[in-house]
């Protein structure tokens, strides 16, 4: 069995990811995955400050940062946080200064996750297994954390269909075979290749909000992006982080808005 104390003896606020999470099962099955993404997340956040890449740079902490505020990893969730600042301001002065500080906590976090799961991480594919369904739902976002939460959710009641950016979802909108179960969209507006915003675009252009009612749900909580996305007729905006509860409510609202 799992001691919780070795976490929270390191600093993890289990009980506030619990709040998320709501239970322990869900937070050990979900860190899994963490587990699992976080390597290659790390790498890119290397990647991307070597060659000077404020932009990608900016989009990738702010998802280290809502994965460490979703499980309770405070001080790496504040670290990437002003990471996330400095580098929209496009500050290479700080991101350099400071990026050694941010990879030892974000690795004594990898660590720690280890010691406390006691095996690697699992792959994506273990949490898709779903029984089949006549009625599906799109979840659109950068973030295995947030597509394997809703998963959990609704896999007994839906297919879930995932897509990890605006492209992803705007080739599984245009394929035939996999766009015609679907009732409804959830979809993050901070993504890399295609952002929300210009899914959001592609929908106007088509006319597509009425086939796919669309809801939002994102990071983003600065008043310009929010009263932006609400020109679109889209049903309602939900800001992470939020509970299972949330979700529900929010995906029942937009398929009630089906025309």
């Amino acid at each position: 069995m799992k001691d919780v104390n070795i976490l929270i003896a390191n600093g993890a606020n289990v009980k506030k990811a619990l709040e998320l999470f709501g239970d322990m099962e869900t937070y050990d099955q979900t860190l899994e995955v963490f587990l699992s993404e976080v390597p290659s997340k790390l790498q890119n956040i290397k990647n991307f400050k070597e060659i000077g890449d404020m932009a990608n740079y900016a989009i990738q902490v702010h998802s280290l940062k809502s994965d460490a505020r979703y499980f309770g990893f405070e001080k790496l969730a504040e670290i990437a946080y002003q990471h996330e600042l400095e580098s929209k301001a496009n500050n290479m002065y700080y991101v350099t200064e400071h990026f050694d500080e941010l990879m030892t906590e974000a690795y004594r976090i990898v660590n720690l996750v280890k010691k406390y799961m006691g095996v690697g991480g699992v792959s994506e594919e273990s949490y898709k297994k779903q029984e089949n369904h006549d009625k599906a739902i799109l979840v659109v976002d950068d973030s295995n954390i947030i597509r394997n939460f809703i998963l959990k959710i609704f896999k007994d009641d839906f297919e879930v269909i995932i897509a990890n950016d605006g492209k992803e979802a705007l080739d599984i909108i245009n394929d035939n075979e996999k766009n015609s179960k679907i009732k409804a969209m959830l979809l993050d507006l901070n993504m890399p290749n295609v952002n929300g915003f210009e899914v959001l675009d592609y929908f106007k252009c088509n006319d597509l909000f009425k086939k796919y009612p669309t809801s939002i749900i994102t990071g983003v909580d600065d008043k310009e992006s929010i009263e932006k996305a609400y020109k679109y007729p889209i049903v309602d905006i939900l800001l992470k982080p939020f509970n299972e509860r949330d979700v529900k409510k929010i995906l029942e609202k937009t398929l009630n808005n089906i025309i």
